[in-house]
C-alpha cells in the first residue's frame, strides 16, 4: 500500500470509530434516561415508600386488655403496665455482639435468644419479641447500657394482673404469646409476634371483646433509628369487660377446701344454669404463661401426673357411684316397678345369678323402703330395683338429665361421659349385654361415667323441678364507659319429662341423706341450714 493510500484512508476510518463510539454513548445516555425514568416515574411511589419507612417508624400502642368482673362486680382479672424487650432487625449493627450482650445482661442462654429471634423474625421493621415481662432490674440495666445496644426496643404493653390472688384458671384461662400459626390464620388482625392473646377459657372464648384495638405511634427516626420527633399518635381502644357468673366469695371456699388435695367442685345457681364456682385441682399460675415458658417448663408440666392443666370439672370422667342412685330412683318411680312403699330385705348381699352383690353395709340394712333407701344408700335395694328396670329404660332417664352428653359450657375440650346401653355393647364388644351388669350400673358402677359438671346439671333438674340448663359462666358484657353491650340470658335446653310427685319424693330423701340420723351425709350437717346431698 502506498503512503498516499494511507494518508487518504485514515480520515476515513477515524470518522468511522468516531461514529462508532457517538453511537455507544448515545446508547449508554439512553439506557441511563430510561433507568432514571423507571425510578423516578414508572416505579417512584414504590421507592418512595421504601424511604418514608427508613424515616418513619410505626410503633405500636397496645390497647388495655378487658377486666374480668364476678357477679357482684368485684375485680377478678385486671392488668398492669409490663416491659417487654424487642429487637429491630434494620437498627442492629452486629447480631452477634448484641446476643451476648443480651444473654448476659438478662441471664438468658444466647441459643434462646437466637431461637426467638429466627423463629419470630418477619422483615427488617418489625420487631421481633425477646423477652416478655422483664423485671424493673433487667429495664433499668438495658436503660443504662441502651447506648451499647442498637436495635433493641421496650414496649410497655398491658400484662394480667389478679387482685384476688388466682381465681379459677381452669375457666377464666390464661394468655400467652402468640403463634406464627395464630398470625398467619387471620383470626387475630393487628396482632403480631410477641403480642399475648387468649390461649385458654374465657380469655380465648372472648379474646375479640377483651382484646381491644391496638393504636399507633408514628415517629421520624435518624439512619441508627433513634427517635427525631414525633409525628402523629393514634389512640388504642381499651377492651371491653366481662361480668361472669362466678361468686367470689364461694369460688374461695371451694378452692380452699380442695387446696393439695385432687379434685373438682361445681356450684351451680339451680334456676338458671349460673355457674357459681368451679375449681379443679391442682391448678396452675396462668402467668408462667403469659412470661412464656421454655420447652423444659412447659414438657413438665404436661408430664406432671397431676396433671394441672386438666379441667377435672368438665374432662374428668368418674363412675358416679351413689349419686347414680337419683337416676335408678326417679326410673323407678316414673316406670312404675316401685312406690314410694315397696319394700325389699337387705341382709348385707344379693346372690343373683353365679355372683353375690354386696351392700355397702355389711350387715345390711333390714326392711328398706325408697325413703330409707336413698337416705341410707342401700345397695341392695338399688340392685333389686335396677333389675325391674333393665338398662335402656336406666340409660333413657340418665340422659334425659343431661348425661351422657355434653352440658354445653362455653369451655374447650368437654367430655360427654358414658352411659351404657345394651345397643352400645353390642356395638362396642359384639356381645350382648348381661341381667348381672345391670346391677352395677344400677349404683352407679360398671361401665357408668360422668363429669362432676354433669352431676351438678343434674342436681340442679332435681332442685329445680326438671328443668336441664345449660351451665352460663358470663352474664354480661359491658363496654369500658360502662354501657351494657349485651345480656346473656339462662339457656333451658330442656324439661325432663317426670312428674313432680317423683322429684319431690327424691329431694325428701336427698334431705334426709344430711338431716336425717343413719343419713350417709351426716358430716355436713350444719345448725340451722337444711342442705340436701348424697
Amino acid at each position: 500500500m502506498s503512503i498516499f493510500q494511507l494518508l487518504t484512508n485514515e480520515p476515513l476510518d477515524v470518522l468511522k470509530r468516531f461514529f462508532i463510539a457517538t453511537l455507544i454513548i448515545l446508547a449508554v445516555f439512553f439506557a441511563l434516561v430510561v433507568r432514571i425514568w423507571y425510578l423516578q416515574i414508572a416505579k417512584g411511589s414504590y421507592f418512595k415508600q421504601l424511604s418514608e419507612k427508613n424515616r418513619i417508624r410505626v410503633l405500636d400502642v397496645p390497647p388495655s386488655r378487658g377486666i374480668i368482673f364476678d357477679r357482684n362486680g368485684i375485680m377478678l382479672v385486671s392488668s398492669r403496665p409490663s416491659f417487654n424487650l424487642y429487637v429491630i432487625p434494620d437498627d442492629v449493627q452486629d447480631w452477634g455482639v448484641l446476643k451476648d450482650r443480651l444473654s448476659r445482661m438478662l441471664k438468658m442462654e444466647a441459643e434462646d435468644i437466637e431461637q426467638r429471634y429466627s423463629d419470630s423474625k418477619v422483615g427488617p421493621l418489625k420487631p421481633v419479641p425477646i423477652k416478655l415481662d422483664i423485671s424493673r432490674d433487667e429495664l433499668g440495666l438495658l436503660e443504662t447500657y441502651k447506648y451499647l445496644l442498637p436495635g433493641i426496643y421496650i414496649e410497655v404493653s398491658p400484662q394480667r394482673d389478679y387482685p384476688l390472688g388466682i381465681v379459677a384458671p381452669h375457666l377464666i384461662g390464661y394468655l400467652g404469646e402468640i403463634t406464627s400459626k395464630q398470625v398467619k390464620s387471620g383470626l387475630f388482625p393487628q396482632r403480631r409476634m410477641g403480642d399475648l392473646i387468649g390461649q385458654w377459657g374465657l380469655e380465648n372464648q372472648w379474646q375479640t371483646d377483651l382484646g381491644g384495638v391496638k393504636g399507633g405511634r408514628y415517629l421520624e427516626v435518624d439512619a441508627l433509628g433513634e427517635e427525631i420527633r414525633p409525628l402523629y399518635n393514634k389512640e388504642s381502644v381499651a377492651g371491653n369487660n366481662l361480668i361472669t357468673t362466678l361468686d367470689w366469695k364461694l369460688q374461695q371456699v371451694a378452692q380452699e377446701a380442695l387446696k393439695g388435695k385432687s379434685g373438682a367442685v361445681v356450684a351451680l345457681k339451680p334456676t338458671t344454669g349460673e355457674v357459681l364456682a368451679l375449681v379443679s385441682s391442682p391448678a396452675f399460675d396462668p402467668i408462667t404463661f403469659s412470661r412464656g415458658l421454655s420447652a423444659k417448663e412447659w414438657n413438665a408440666m404436661i408430664n406432671d401426673p397431676l396433671k394441672p392443666l386438666q379441667n377435672r370439672a368438665l374432662q374428668g370422667q368418674y363412675p358416679p357411684g351413689s349419686t347414680y342412685k337419683i337416676v335408678t330412683a326417679l326410673a323407678a318411680l316414673e316406670e312404675r316397678v316401685i312406690t314410694p312403699t315397696t319394700s325389699f330385705y337387705c341382709n348385707g348381699a344379693l346372690p343373683f345369678g353365679n355372683r353375690v352383690f354386696h351392700c355397702w353395709r355389711k350387715g345390711g340394712h333390714g326392711q328398706v323402703e325408697l325413703h330409707k333407701a336413698i337416705v341410707q344408700s342401700c345397695d341392695v335395694y338399688f340392685y333389686q330395683v335396677g333389675q325391674r328396670l333393665g338398662v335402656d329404660r336406666l340409660a333413657h332417664y340418665a340422659r334425659l338429665f343431661g348425661l351422657g352428653e355434653l352440658t354445653g359450657i362455653s369451655l374447650p375440650h368437654e367430655k360427654k361421659g358414658l352411659i351404657p346401653s345394651s345397643a352400645w355393647k353390642l356395638d362396642r364388644y359384639k356381645i350382648p349385654w348381661q341381667p348381672g351388669e345391670t346391677l352395677s350400673i344400677s349404683i352407679g358402677q360398671g361401665y357408668d361415667l360422668v363429669t362432676p359438671l354433669q352431676m351438678a346439671v343434674l342436681t340442679a333438674a332435681v332442685a329445680n323441678g326438671g328443668a336441664v340448663y345449660r351451665p352460663q359462666l358470663v352474664k354480661r358484657l359491658v363496654s369500658p364507659q360502662g354501657v351494657v353491650l349485651r345480656e346473656f340470658p339462662p339457656q333451658r335446653i330442656r324439661q325432663a319429662t317426670v312428674s313432680a310427685e317423683s322429684l319431690r319424693l327424691v329431694r325428701q330423701g336427698l334431705a334426709g341423706v344430711v338431716n336425717e340420723p343413719g343419713g350417709t351425709g351426716g358430716a355436713c350437717r350444719l345448725p340451722g341450714i337444711i342442705a340436701a346431698g348424697k
